[in-house]
């Protein structure tokens, strides 16, 4: 009798981070916002996911429907939302709780408001280590310290007293990602940690999340409107526009050949080192949508400068889908982007350079 040869074939992977068809909706006194309208993704473990798109697309209220922390009133939240299997939407206040600041954490945009102004750096630090791991004031204060220490902030020992008034924005947004760190969370969720800082001290901080992510082993969210910002930090992207999801892949793909009008116009408003320095940049026309009415069909559809080319009113009655994995949600055909693309790099006449 012929043994059976036996199965090799490996169990697909379970994402860490698991996100499917989230609505965020808000109450207001002008009507429903239609904050994230059906959004789908996942994150495995040690991989860093870059989320992009203008203000108001969606990115930071998406984050803290993942850690629960949007008002239950005039909230509507649906979809499922699992993290390392476990159901975050729906789940009791409690274990959310439990959940934050110890499996989960979030580097929030602006460290002068999310640090409280009444109590020094260290006792913010050393308040959610007690709290997950029980820990003495003591044990608890000389890892604030070593946490500071971590980030890169001088004279830990000395500036774990200080208040936050009392540091740089730089060394605030330092001290936000220890406190985010202190319990050594699975999943670090980092809201547009970089504005408003000195391009030197955001290098800084990106390379410090890079350096802390390949010690750690942990999931990575990186919120941004700066695509040159996740060129070299994050493994995946996702591109948001209006709620949605527009585009998605490995970050070097959707850069080197984006499928996406919206992915063209935000990588044509960047300035580039290739480019000539008389090479104006191409802004996206219009203004985004009111996610108080969102246009039908397409929601891009009102600023994009290919509707023609697709032809009918497909682009303004029919919504285009997202494909799963390496894809563009665009009625456009394969061929139409690609010498759509071709098209938006060629020089100009008398230029140099590449847009």
């Amino acid at each position: 009798m012929t043994a059976t040869p036996p199965d090799t074939t490996a169990p697909p992977r379970t994402p860490f981070l698991s996100v499917r068809d989230l609505y965020v909706r808000f109450s207001t006194e002008d009507g429903i916002v239609k904050a994230v309208d059906g959004l789908s993704f996942d994150l495995e473990r040690g991989r860093a996911l870059g989320i992009v798109g203008e203000s108001g697309s969606g990115k930071s209220v998406t984050n803290l429907a993942v850690l629960g922390l949007h008002e239950p009133r005039g909230t509507e939240i649906r979809g499922e939302i699992t993290l390392d299997g476990q159901r975050l939407t729906g789940a009791p206040e409690a274990t959310l709780e439990k959940l934050r600041g110890d499996k989960m954490a979030m580097i929030f945009q602006d460290s002068l408001t999310a640090l409280s102004p009444y109590y020094t750096v260290g006792r913010q630090i050393a308040e959610p280590y007690r709290k997950h791991t029980g820990a003495s004031r003591h044990d608890a204060r000389r890892r604030a310290v070593e946490m500071l220490d971590k980030v890169g902030i001088p004279n830990a020992a000395r500036r774990v007293d200080d208040y936050p008034h009392q540091f740089s924005g730089g060394m605030r947004q330092r001290a936000m990602i220890a406190m985010a760190l202190v319990c050594d969370p699975e999943l670090l969720i980092a809201d547009e940690p970089t504005t408003a800082l000195d391009v030197t001290v955001q290098a800084q901080i990106l390379d410090l999340l890079a350096d802390l992510q390949r010690q750690t082993g942990s999931a990575i969210v990186l919120v941004t409107h700066d695509l040159g910002v996740v060129a070299h930090t994050v493994d995946d992207l996702l591109v948001m526009y209006a709620g949605r999801a527009v585009e998605r892949g490995p970050v070097r793909e959707v850069l080197s050949a984006p499928g996406h009008p919206y992915t063209w116009g935000l990588l044509g408003s960047m300035p580039r080192l290739t480019s000539d320095v008389r090479e104006p940049l191409v802004p996206i026309p219009g203004t985004p949508p009111s996610l108080l009415a969102p246009p039908p069909g397409c929601p891009f559809h009102p600023r994009c400068g290919y509707v023609a080319e697709v032809g009918g009113d497909r682009c303004r009655t029919e919504r285009p889908e997202l494909p799963a994995g390496r894809g563009a949600a665009c009625h456009l055909t394969p061929e139409q982007r690609r010498t759509a693309l071709a098209a938006r790099l060629t020089p100009r006449p008398g230029r140099g350079g590449t847009r």
